[in-house]
């Protein structure tokens, strides 16, 4: 049995998040800290945090499972921010708060954890998609990848949204995975 180190952790975060996240996500395991997402020092207001909230729970939404904001997606996204962003990376995420929420306003009058759902997911599109004037074409996958990393990195998506197994068993190669219908996770 082999068990994953953080330079491992670090090798397949490179893999599968890109460059954009590796840097402080680096920071993050490189330091000795407890469970859960505690940030030393708000990173975002009332308003932000509202909005990339809602953001989450359009990425992640709940199902038969509980969606990123049960998860405690916002905070690891704040914790993030707070304490493993370069000043200069975290300025240009905020940045891209900014002109992502001015599309919503724009468009739909409201801030975007206002606007129906349906919208929110034709803001998220157009973010997706390049085609919000001003807005970086980094900005979405960051987010994306944000909330992925954040949800999957919680108890919730790990043992919930997944089939958490602690010590794996035997092989078994006729399990009957349709009657389960996750994917494992150890």
């Amino acid at each position: 049995m082999t068990f994953l180190d953080r330079r491992g952790l670090l090798q397949g975060a490179a893999a599968l998040f890109g460059v954009e996240l590796v840097a402080p996500l680096a920071r993050a395991l490189a330091a000795e800290t407890g469970p859960g997402f505690a940030n030393s020092r708000p990173a975002l207001s009332a308003a932000q945090l509202a909005l990339v909230s809602a953001i989450s729970e359009r990425i992640v939404p709940t199902t038969d499972t509980p969606g990123a904001i049960a998860a405690g997606v916002p905070a690891f996204i704040e914790m993030m921010l707070a304490d493993w962003y370069e000043p200069t990376d975290k300025q240009q995420f905020m940045n891209g708060l900014g002109v992502f929420e001015g599309s919503a306003r724009i468009q739909f009058g409201k801030p975007f954890a206002e606007i129906a759902p349906e919208e929110q997911d034709l803001v998220l599109t157009q973010a997706m998609t390049g085609k919000i004037s001003g807005l970086p074409t980094s900005f979405f996958e960051q987010c994306r990848q944000l909330v992925v990393l954040g949800y999957y990195t919680s108890e919730i998506g790990c043992k919930q949204e997944r089939v958490y197994v602690p010590v794996p068993g035997r092989y078994d190669g006729k399990y009957p995975y349709a009657e389960v219908r996750r994917v494992f996770s150890s």
